[in-house]
């Protein structure tokens, strides 16, 4: 497999996290958080940071619930990878991402960062890149 670069969408109904990684690091980082209303972004937005950093697929996190069970919210989160796919013609993977938003706040507390100060710098870019990390670590590693 080829190096790809991958960028990630942690999708809300009021803000979208994006982050950006490579399959050779398996590393991501956070780049943005877009607005959404009524979890409809910008488009605009989302064509400059595809049009900046090239992914070559892209990758959306699903709000399942706890048992693995569809949710309201991971319909909506299938109907935007749906969306993005028609728009911008790349690869869209879904990925379970659950506990990602958790383990994001949970970094956050660790590093001395108040849930106040959340509003100031949202979790919602290190939530997706903590998906696309996990998405990264499950392609098949390249042979020489």
């Amino acid at each position: 497999m080829a190096l790809q670069r991958a960028m990630a969408f942690d999708y809300g109904t009021k803000q979208i996290g994006v982050a950006v990684g490579q399959t050779l690091t398996r590393r991501a980082e956070p780049v943005a958080v877009l607005r959404a209303r009524d979890g409809v972004p910008d488009w605009n937005d989302i064509a400059r940071l595809i049009s900046e950093w090239k992914p070559d697929t892209l990758v959306v996190g699903l709000p399942l619930n706890m048992d693995g069970s569809a949710s309201e919210m991971s319909g909506r989160a299938e109907k935007f990878s749906r969306r993005l796919h028609g728009r911008f013609n790349l690869p869209v993977h879904c990925i379970d991402e659950r506990l990602s938003t958790f383990e994001a706040k949970q970094s956050l507390r660790d590093s001395g960062r108040t849930p106040a100060s959340y509003r100031d710098n949202p979790v919602d870019s290190l939530a997706a890149a903590l998906l696309l990390e996990t998405w990264l670590n499950e392609q098949p590693e390249e042979t020489p």
